[in-house]
């Protein structure tokens, strides 16, 4: 009854991961260049840090057997942190620099497309016309939502293929993560390693300085970045994570993609930002690919 139970609340969680996904836009604002002053990179080491440091003291109170894992199973955790974590923000932030933030996102979200095409070799599961057309709509909705069709973002080759890049590392997460649960570890232990790995992998990235001043300069700054990792990380990877026990990793990654409907809501909410029709044309094909996705695992 309780893994029935866990199957039902699984699209539940991965949609929960997805939403606090798209809040980022409201903290990566006071912490970028025009508030804190931090760069894109070490806002995400920042993520990381909190992230490890919130999982393992409360690990280390809780279930301190959480943190062993097996020497031979560390390849699962460089994967979710270096091949996932740093990969694809590195490439996304790359992808951002050489063509433009609406492109980038739309090459972001080619993700589901990677999981549900690495998910059918390595875990068996089917391509389904239903996954296909929740997938068709989801990369469109996801152009729609970036604003794309309004822009003149020029794209070259290299663009286009780092953007690729990021979006097979935002895959690679629901990938490893799945190696990590079928050998046995909670989504606790995998969020916190993915976390410490990735938080030791920005290292040459980062600025020491810089993030010493941001967060000097400001005193509420530390609470405020404490509050930004547990919301938009801790939260989020442990549901997500969580889900995928009871989600195939492809409707898990069309579930997840309410995240650019969220920062689109959010944007017209807090700050203002205009609703153009492209934009509730997209959030309605993502939200109608996260129906068909969720009815064709009920039917499954």
């Amino acid at each position: 009854m309780n893994h029935e139970n866990r199957d039902r609340l699984a699209p539940v969680l991965i949609l929960t991961a997805g939403t606090l996904w798209g809040s980022m836009g409201l903290f990566v604002r006071r912490l970028g260049s025009e508030g804190a002053g931090l760069s894109s990179v070490e806002i995400v080491q920042m993520r990381c840090i909190v992230a490890a440091v919130l999982l393992f003291f409360y690990m280390l109170a809780r279930d301190r057997d959480a943190l062993r894992i097996r020497l031979c199973d560390l390849w699962c955790f460089l994967g979710t942190g270096l091949c996932s974590i740093i990969f694809f923000n590195l490439c996304y932030f790359r992808t951002i620099q050489m063509t433009s933030l609406s492109i980038a996102a739309v090459l972001l979200y080619t993700a589901p497309a990677f999981v549900i095409a690495l998910s059918a070799p390595l875990f068996g599961e089917r391509i389904t016309g239903p996954k296909v057309m929740a997938l068709l709509l989801t990369i469109i909705g996801c152009v729609c939502v970036s604003g794309l069709l309004r822009g003149s973002g020029a794209l070259t080759l290299p663009g286009f293929m780092i953007g690729l890049g990021a979006g097979l590392g935002y895959a690679l997460y629901s990938i490893f993560s799945r190696f990590a649960l079928e050998r046995g570890y909670s989504s606790m232990t995998i969020s916190f390693y993915t976390f410490l790995i990735a938080a030791l992998g920005t290292v040459p990235f980062v600025s020491a300085a810089n993030l010493g001043r941001a967060v000097a300069g400001s005193p509420s700054t530390v609470g405020f970045i404490a509050l930004f990792g547990f919301v938009t990380t801790v939260i989020p990877y442990l549901t997500y994570t969580r889900g995928l026990q009871g989600v195939e990793n492809g409707q898990a990654s069309i579930l997840a993609s309410v995240e650019p409907v969220v920062a689109t809501l959010l944007g017209i909410l807090v700050f203002h930002e205009v609703l153009h029709a492209d934009e509730a044309a997209g959030m309605a094909l993502i939200l109608g690919a996260i129906l068909i996705s969720s009815r064709a695992e009920k039917g499954a």
